[in-house]
């Protein structure tokens, strides 16, 4: 990618820890995983995005969420590695979905348009070049919700404007969230 596109800097990512499915179909509050964290910001740095929001409402996560990013944004980790730091200072974290769509709309001054992720097919869903078009038709915020664990609920996906298509090239449609979310933003953004 040669320069930022325009629109890039309005779009957003949110990590969503809960509410989400366990394997049963529970709705549960998973832990945060650092390689999660480290790629996400990482995707957000690359692609030059508005930043990212890691949503959990438990306590003992944001402690892990705050000293890992402590790490390697201050002192030794830093020095050690600026590109890490660098990546990491676009992240955010908030209890709610809510919260971090507000968050957005402070920091920005602007509507923020919620679309949710998914492994599964939902009708009327939206394709990437159809959400791409939509943000560069408008000066909006646009965040993208990722669910972790067994996915977001569906009180998530209804609180949304739209349901991304999944990603789902020869059937097989088990990919990481990071995975999920590079090739999404890849798709999204790309070189045009």
């Amino acid at each position: 990618m040669t320069g930022a596109n325009p629109f890039s800097r309005r779009i957003h990512l949110a990590l969503v820890h809960y509410p989400v499915y366990n394997k049963e179909g529970d709705v549960i509050a998973s832990a945060l995983t650092t390689i999660d964290i480290h790629d996400f910001a990482r995707i957000a740095r690359t692609y030059r995005l508005g930043g990212v929001w890691i949503v959990t409402p438990l306590e003992s996560q944001k402690d892990l969420f705050d000293r890992m990013v402590r790490h390697w944004t201050e002192g030794f980790g830093a020095s050690y590695n600026p590109n890490r730091k660098e990546a990491l200072e676009v992240l955010e974290v908030a209890d709610t979905i809510e919260e971090a769509t507000k968050g957005i709309r402070q920091i920005t001054g602007r509507p923020v348009r919620r679309f949710a992720t998914s492994a599964k097919s939902y009708p009327d869903s939206v394709s990437v070049p159809a959400l791409a078009e939509t943000i560069r038709s408008t000066n909006d915020e646009f965040v993208l919700l990722f669910g972790t664990g067994w996915g977001l609920t569906e009180s998530v996906i209804e609180g949304c404007e739209g349901v991304l298509t999944p990603i789902r090239p020869y059937g097989y449609n088990h990919l990481s969230v990071r995975s999920a979310a590079s090739i999404i933003c890849d798709r999204l953004i790309g070189d045009g």
